[in-house]
């Protein structure tokens, strides 16, 4: 198997046994087995087994970017940009779902410092692809404001998420509804302005 092809796959088994015990309770054995190679193996991809988590969560990190700025395209007010973001957002931690809860757990705070670093560059970046939303759509509205609106939709986004993600009776639409009502009433003054 291609080494690209092999570090997916230990990818994609890390996350799901991550999110069947735990990071803390999983060891590096339990994923070489799943996967079917050895641990040095794992050990000559990722380095350790935080290295192993860093690496799923940059995947989820910039497969979650992509999905946020590409569900946007054409939208044609601040509100719909908004809209469509929430739900693409919440469409991916629904992908995602045991992935997503374990990263926001404070678990995974506990794998060490590269681990928490990768997961508040996650949250950064959001924050970053909301201001320049935000600002392609209210070029008027003070800097300020529009870096605020980012950092509150990104929180509301990742507290909402956790719940979402033990649920199966809301959509994604529903969630980014709720998320809508708290938060654009309070934009609007931004489009007003």
């Amino acid at each position: 198997m291609p080494r690209a092809e092999r570090e997916q796959q230990m990818m994609a088994v890390a996350e799901e046994v991550f999110a069947e015990r735990g990071y803390v309770a999983t060891s590096v054995d339990d994923i070489a087995e799943r996967c079917g190679v050895s641990k040095p193996m794992i050990y000559e991809y990722f380095g350790s087994k935080e290295g192993l988590l860093v690496a799923c969560i940059r995947q989820a990190r910039t497969e979650l970017a992509k999905a946020t700025t590409e569900s946007v395209i054409g939208a044609q007010s601040a509100e719909d940009a908004l809209r469509r973001g929430l739900v693409a957002f919440f469409e991916f931690t629904d992908t995602h779902r045991r992935a997503w809860s374990l990263m926001l757990r404070s678990e995974a705070a506990v794998a060490g410092p590269a681990a928490a670093a990768e997961i508040e560059a996650l949250r950064q970046e959001q924050v970053e692809i909301d201001v320049a939303l935000f600002r392609s759509f209210l070029p008027d509205a003070p800097e300020v404001e529009l870096e605020a609106s980012a950092h509150v939709v990104v929180g509301a986004c990742e507290r909402l998420s956790l719940w979402y993600v033990s649920r199966d009776d809301v959509t994604a639409e529903q969630a980014a509804d709720h998320i809508m009502r708290a938060l654009w009433t309070g934009m609007q003054s931004l489009v007003r302005d």
